[in-house]
């Protein structure tokens, strides 16, 4: 018998000789603009905490209190003995932040979408989605056994003939918000369009945009101006702009009764715990009221665009935090992050098949604790290493 370990290191073999091996730094200090990993002190340009809200005294204070009110865990899933006074009270402050009856809390966001998409469709239904789309997203539209279809990113004319040409029972076209490696939105005011002329229903995980999107930080919805009848299915993480952990998934009191009975991730895990909850209330609060932080963030997004292009810097057109630079060999890619981490710049080295085969990039973030003298330091390093090391797209 051949054992596992032998068949699996021919695996691991070839993900290191392809420059695609993952390894995990270490992260020894709060989330933050200076950051200490692996015994290096540097500059964090790689986290989702967008409004700099992971190590807010504000949000600290309450998960202490919570915990010392509630204990550390929730102890079961949400409909044995695991659901509290925090985990209710969050809910409905999120369904009247997202401007709906109610919202559902799921222990993450890959959580969400899997479970959601599972609960909603099945054999004799049909899933469409954009090929960008994170990958619980698509994973949902694996397990769920309906007839799954992708289309090109960004082209809803594909997404149109897939809906039109089937007559499956009940139609879904699900999207990212926010594309979490190319940091580009999604037409969402077409798609709804296409979903509503191919009685579809439509799903959006708006993770990315929550707390960053819309004049109040209501995320792409806001920005777009869509309520509940343009988009019934809404999604949206903790773990990002709120600077917590977990997600939601709000919508019509039937959506969220029928995800209680029926998703599978709701119904069979244990339940945040409850000063995560107690800690995310307050992380909504700043939201809504510090505009500020969304206010400043816009000015240093349009700030490192400009400097990227007065340096020739391939950078993507986002107008998100997320500010992706393209290298394309995966091998060059990595070589770069180490470079820039040498040089004191934490950033993201993101190859396939987390993006398409040649698109391997640089994974940028801003947050609103950068600076502009931090974003010029990296813009500067890194338009030395492009031309020290090169990189495809020159």
């Amino acid at each position: 018998m051949v054992s596992p370990d032998a068949v699996l290191q021919l695996e691991l073999d070839t993900r290191q000789r392809q420059s695609r091996y993952r390894q995990r730094k270490i992260l020894q200090s709060p989330q933050g603009v200076e950051v200490l990993v692996d015994g290096r002190r540097c500059l964090g340009f790689s986290s989702n905490d967008y409004l700099g809200l992971a190590n807010h005294p504000a949000l600290i204070a309450a998960f202490q209190q919570a915990s010392n009110q509630y204990g550390v865990g929730s102890g079961a899933s949400h409909l044995v003995s695991g659901h509290g006074t925090e985990h209710q009270a969050l809910e409905e402050e999120l369904a009247a932040f997202t401007g709906r009856p109610r919202a559902l809390l799921f222990s993450t966001g890959y959580m969400a979408n899997v479970g959601v998409i599972r609960a909603l469709m099945g054999q004799g239904d049909l899933v469409v989605q954009d090929k960008l789309n994170h990958a619980s997203l698509l994973d949902g539209g694996f397990l769920c056994r309906a007839q799954f279809e992708r289309y090109a990113h960004g082209k809803g004319t594909a997404a149109q003939a897939l809906l039109a040409g089937n007559s499956a029972q009940r139609k879904l076209l699900a999207t990212d918000g926010v594309f979490s490696m190319d940091g580009d939105l999604a037409d969402l005011p077409t798609l709804a369009d296409i979903a509503d002329q191919n009685n579809a229903w439509l799903l959006v995980d708006d993770a990315h945009g929550f707390g960053v999107l819309g004049e109040s930080g209501r995320g792409i919805c806001e920005h777009f101006a869509m309520d509940i009848n343009r988009l019934p299915i809404l999604v949206g993480t903790l773990g990002k702009s709120f600077g917590t952990f977990g997600a939601f998934v709000a919508g019509s009191e039937v959506l969220i009764e029928s995800l209680i009975q029926f998703a599978r991730t709701y119904i069979y895990t244990t339940a945040l715990p409850p000063a995560v909850a107690a800690a995310s209330r307050v992380a909504l609060t700043l939201i809504d009221r510090e505009s500020w932080r969304r206010e400043k963030l816009q000015g240093l997004i349009a700030h490192f665009q400009q400097g990227a292009a007065e340096r020739g810097i391939p950078v993507m057109a986002s107008s998100t935090p997320i500010q992706p630079v393209l290298i394309g060999d995966d091998k060059n890619v990595v070589t770069m992050g180490e470079y820039l981490l040498k040089a004191g710049f934490w950033t993201g080295a993101i190859r396939p098949p987390t993006v398409p085969v040649g698109s391997a990039r640089l994974r940028i973030t801003l947050t609103a604790e950068h600076e502009v003298a931090q974003l010029d330091a990296l813009l500067d390093t890194l338009a030395v290493a492009l031309k020290t090391l090169g990189s495809d797209t020159e």
